[in-house]
């Protein structure tokens, strides 16, 4: 199966929106929380008296916010790792082409 490099891409893409949309289009009435309130609700199974050692500094109004924030967040992680392996790539590429001019000359 010979695929040209676009088509590739346009398969996985694809791929990717199906792996994204199946769960909410076949897992009907289903909560998609996340770990925090799992785990909030297992600790006051576990210890009904338990006091939190803090409270945040700032609450978002909404569960919607709170999942944009997160997003947001990833996506500005995602953005600096990105960077970083490519300035790397760079560099050695950079470092490969003069060091080939050298062992010409």
């Amino acid at each position: 199966m010979n695929l040209k490099r676009s088509n590739k891409n346009l398969l996985l893409l694809l791929v990717v929106v199906v792996l994204i949309t199946s769960p909410l289009i076949f897992v009907k009435n289903a909560e998609f929380g996340g770990a925090d309130g799992q785990a909030e609700g297992v600790i006051t199974e576990i210890n009904p008296n338990y006091e939190p050692w803090f409270s945040p500094l700032l609450e978002p109004a909404s569960g919607e916010i709170e999942s944009l924030l997160f997003s947001l967040q990833a996506a500005i992680g995602a953005g600096v790792i990105g960077y970083f392996f490519g300035l790397v790539k760079g560099k050695r590429e950079s470092n490969s082409k003069d060091n080939s001019k050298v062992k010409k000359a």
